[in-house]
Order: C-alpha cells, then sequence, then structure tokens
C-alpha cells in the first residue's frame, strides 16, 4: 500500500472568467454570425465559471510561434511545479511539520502540454536541495489521464519500495497550445474547457517514517487497474503542426464513457468486492461537464459523489492531468471516516482509462 501524505497546488496568476473567453473567442475565430451563434453557446454550458492562465488575455490575440509556445511553456513549468512542490512539503492542514526535500526519494514529473530535454524534473532538482540520487520518472504524452496514471506508477514503485517516498508532479499549460487560426470545432471546445494548473503529491511507503507526519484522516492506496482501448487513437491527443500542439477532442468522449468505461468500473467492481454503493466519492477527473453527466448516469450516482469534480471544473476548468489532483486535493480538506473508500478515475489519449481504489486512515 502506498500513503498519500499531502498535496500542493500551483496555480497561475492570471485569473480569466468564462464570459471574458467568450468575448475573446468572438473577436479572434473568423466565424460567420451563423457559425457564432451555433457554437458559442458552449461556453455557457460548461459549468465553468473561471481559469487561469500563465499568460494575460491580450497574449491570446496574437501570433505565436511553436518555439515561443514551447519557451514559455518551460519557464512557467519550473516556476509554478516549484511552488506546489513547496506548497505540498509544506502543507500544514495534512503535515504536522514539513518533509524536507531531500526526504524525496523518487519524482514523477507528468506532463503533455510542453516539451523539454532534459525534462523539467531535472530544472527542478537545480532549484530545491533534493538529493543528487534521487530517482526520476518523467511521463509524457498521457493527457487527462496523467495524474491518475502517475499515481498508479508511484504506487507501484512504493509497492517495490515501502520504505521510499515518491513524489508526483503534474504540470499543465494548455492555454500555452492555444491556436488562432484553427477554426475546426475540436479547438472551440478545448477553448471552452481547458485552463492552465500544477499539482504535486508525496506518496509513502508503509515503512517510510515520514507517512506518521500525516496529521488527519488522508487516504492510502490500495488498487489500481489500467485500460487501454485498441484502435481509439483519433478519441484525444495532439496534432503537432508548425505552430505547435493542436487539440484533437471528440464528441464520443461521453459515449465512451456508457461503453468503455463502464465496463471498466463494473469490472472493477467485482475485483475489488465492491459497488457503487459503498464507496464515499469519487474522485473524477471532470473532463467537463458532459463526461460528469455521463459517470453520474453510469453510476446512478447523487451529485455529491461527484461534488468536487464539478467544483473544480467551476473554479479552473480542466487542467488536464493536474486536474484530478486538484479534485482530490478538495477532498482531503473534507473531514472523512476511517475506512471509508473512494474510486479515484481518470480518461485520457489512447483511449485509456485509470482507476485507483482509495481508503482512508490515519
Amino acid at each position: 500500500m502506498a500513503f498519500i501524505c499531502s498535496t500542493g497546488v500551483g496555480i497561475p496568476q492570471h485569473e480569466i472568467t468564462q464570459q471574458e473567453i467568450k468575448l475573446l473567442v468572438e473577436n479572434i475565430f473568423t466565424y460567420t454570425e451563423t457559425e457564432l451563434t451555433r457554437l458559442l453557446p458552449v461556453f455557457d454550458h460548461a459549468e465553468i465559471n473561471k481559469r487561469q492562465f500563465v499568460v494575460d488575455k491580450e497574449w491570446f490575440k496574437e501570433n505565436h510561434s511553436f518555439e515561443e509556445k514551447n519557451n514559455l511553456y518551460q519557464q512557467y513549468a519550473c516556476k509554478y511545479s516549484l511552488e506546489a512542490i513547496d506548497n505540498c512539503l509544506t502543507n500544514k492542514e495534512f503535515l504536522k511539520e514539513a518533509i524536507p526535500y531531500n526526504a524525496v526519494d523518487m519524482i514523477i514529473f507528468v506532463s503533455s502540454t510542453g516539451i523539454a530535454t532534459p525534462s523539467i524534473d531535472a530544472h527542478i532538482l537545480n532549484e530545491r536541495p533534493f538529493r543528487d540520487n534521487i530517482c526520476r520518472m518523467p511521463l509524457w504524452g498521457l493527457g487527462c489521464a496523467g495524474g491518475a496514471t502517475g499515481l498508479s506508477r508511484a504506487f507501484d514503485w512504493i509497492s517495490a519500495h515501502p520504505d521510499k517516498t515518491a513524489l508526483l508532479v503534474c504540470c499543465e499549460l494548455c492555454g500555452l497550445t492555444f491556436q488562432k487560426n484553427d477554426n475546426k470545432k475540436s479547438n472551440l471546445i478545448g477553448t471552452a474547457l481547458f485552463g492552465d494548473g500544477v499539482a504535486a503529491v508525496l506518496i509513502s511507503g508503509e515503512d517510510s517514517p515520514y507517512h506518521s507526519f500525516r496529521k488527519k484522516v488522508l487516504p492510502k492506496i490500495i488498487k489500481t487497474s489500467s485500460v487501454t482501448k485498441k484502435n481509439s487513437l483519433s478519441v484525444m491527443g495532439w496534432d503537432v503542426t508548425n505552430n505547435g500542439l493542436g487539440v484533437i477532442f471528440s464528441k464520443s468522449i461521453p459515449e465512451l464513457v456508457h461503453t468503455f468505461w463502464s465496463n471498466h468500473i463494473h469490472a472493477f467492481f467485482q475485483e475489488i468486492h465492491v459497488n457503487e454503493v459503498g464507496v464515499h466519492s469519487f474522485i473524477s477527473h471532470p473532463g467537463g461537464k458532459k463526461v460528469l453527466e455521463a459517470m453520474e448516469e453510469v453510476l446512478q450516482l447523487s451529485e455529491g459523489k461527484l461534488a468536487n469534480s464539478y467544483k473544480v471544473l467551476a473554479n479552473h476548468g480542466n487542467m488536464s492531468s493536474a486536474t484530478v489532483i486538484y479534485v482530490l486535493n478538495e477532498w482531503m480538506k473534507e473531514k472523512i471516516n476511517e475506512k471509508e473508500l473512494s474510486i479515484l478515475s481518470a480518461l485520457g489519449p489512447g483511449f485509456s482509462s485509470e482507476l485507483l481504489l482509495l481508503e482512508w486512515n490515519r
């Protein structure tokens, strides 16, 4: 088993309301009046109030090269990853005392919205007093599933090294991938949903002294499950062009929740001998309002079991891999009884599904 000790977030400084973004899109995209009337309601129906970005709204009005976007990605990925890590290791709400940087044995860095070699985790190690023999696991291309998959890989590593700790960092600067001259509907949908965000999680093994630093009832990871659907490469991902990363976002995703994800989670229920009634909360990546509604329909849930997924979507939008960690962070702030169960879930490119069973305890 692996204990989740703390979380932290790095929230970019430029906050833009959904209505401001809607007006921005009206002025930027070269749609006809008829097309605008048909397409713009997606902003009103997304259940998003505001989002945060590493650049201000004026930046989106200009054309930018892939090189310029990626340079900004590297700069701000380092800045906000360090903010999330600092918050995680010193979070007084979850920790009795701060955890030193040299206590971290593995750093897992998850991102899909920019490119860096050496990967951003190597840059981070130069900015804080981590040990020079720390293990590194950069994961790229997992998209919205990356936060859940990163936790699963941390669980695997901690299970093999129960005296160790792992630090997961999910960094997504989706705004920097904005394609000003792309009038495809998928780009408009992405513009209505995606924001920037960074989150960190510290996980420790049962033989590590650091899980005793936890000051309240928090989750531990009990079991994980991964499934990838064959021949589904076109559902979600990036179209790599000379202008950068263009979003691929299929309208079939809510339908796949009813089929592919439904099969996965019901098989997982059988494996863990629990059903939706026995689950206290679903810590689900909010891919969008329609995705959350499809999950509610599949599991016949009340909105309360997905409450923090809706809350994070409203206040931050979809931040790709980091979003599910923001949701986890919100649930960890609540008072939850020992032995309650949660399922953490996310969907991503591949098309893939990741599930984790969590149990809350001291």
